[in-house]
């Protein structure tokens, strides 16, 4: 797949020290022009950014990475760290790259080559997919001794349980030489695994003895704190992102990302004594009423089940 440049490219490396904290952590985003339009996805994340507790400060670490050309119009004319990848061959452009297309299929497989690269530069990163809003800084909450992190769909209580439901939407991977083969060997999984995309194959290789070999430590992130639609995390002091997963379509995310976003504002305008009572979030709403339907799919096919979507336990107090 020749869908980035190299490693040593120039520009990339210019941004990424541009960007970075002063522990080389960057946070990276991939954008294309469905997710680039006015008051679309990206809009919305960025929104949130200034909106969230303490979450503003991080915009100068966001590198925002365009895989069209509108794309990177958009992201140029508002936010300073902006790279364009080199997709030769492949067209990111128009319509919304719905779940499980090739698009799709090949806008995942893309990202993951892009952050192996990211990780031989020697450079950290919280890579985070544009349906997200951040809430409140995550750092606090990531394990110091790991070398990558992912997020969960459903976390099982346990961190180092491998049997975790991870989300590739979210993760901090630190640079050193484990992560760099573990992404190596991730990317490299995918012929093993055709037709799947990067989640459902870090699923299947998470088990295999090479990842014991590299002693790559892996830790999957609790819903509590990295949450998102497929189990919603109850406490509002906690939650610092939210991801609109099990959640298909572009309208229904921009929707249910808002009304997020909108939760999150009258939480913050609660007098302190009432902020620690418990409250529940007005979504999933558009996302749990909206099917996974993908575009080429026949209209006479049966509909297919709606997203699982559960409600975190024990995030109350």
């Amino acid at each position: 797949m020749k869908a980035q440049k190299s490693s040593n490219d120039p520009s990339l490396e210019k941004i990424l020290k541009r960007a970075a904290m002063g522990d080389n952590t960057v946070i990276i985003t991939t954008l294309n022009q469905a997710w680039a339009e006015p008051n679309s996805i990206f809009d919305i994340f960025l929104e949130s950014f200034r909106t969230g507790n303490g979450t503003g400060k991080l915009l100068d670490h966001l590198v925002v990475v365009a895989l069209d050309s509108k794309a990177l119009d958009h992201c140029l004319s508002t936010h300073p760290h902006c790279y364009a990848l080199n997709t030769s061959g492949l067209d990111f452009s128009g319509k919304e790259a719905y779940f499980m297309t090739s698009s799709y299929l090949e806008m995942m497989w893309i990202r993951i080559r892009l952050l192996s690269d990211v990780l031989a530069m020697g450079y950290n990163f919280v890579f985070t997919d544009a349906d997200i809003v951040w809430l409140q800084n995550p750092f606090q909450h990531f394990d110091p001794d790991a070398d990558f992190q992912i997020a969960c769909d459903r976390f099982s209580g346990n961190s180092f349980n491998l049997r975790n439901e991870p989300n590739g939407g979210f993760n901090y991977v630190k640079s050193n030489n484990r992560t760099i083969e573990f992404y190596k060997f991730w990317y490299n999984s995918r012929k093993m695994f055709p037709g799947l995309h990067d989640q459902d194959v870090l699923n299947e290789i998470k088990f295999d003895p090479y990842i014991q070999k590299i002693q790559v430590k892996i830790r999957f992130l609790d819903t509590k704190y990295i949450a998102g639609f497929c189990q919603v995390s109850q406490d509002f002091n906690a939650v610092c992102t939210m991801h609109a997963n099990c959640c298909f379509g572009l309208e229904a995310k921009i929707i249910d990302l808002r009304l997020a976003l909108e939760d999150w504002r009258n939480f913050m305008e609660l007098p302190p004594d009432q902020k620690s009572l418990p409250r529940s979030w007005t979504v999933p709403k558009k996302c749990r009423e909206t099917p996974f339907h993908p575009p080429d799919e026949s209209p006479n096919s049966p509909p297919p089940a709606a997203p699982k979507i559960s409600v975190q336990e024990g995030n109350n107090q």
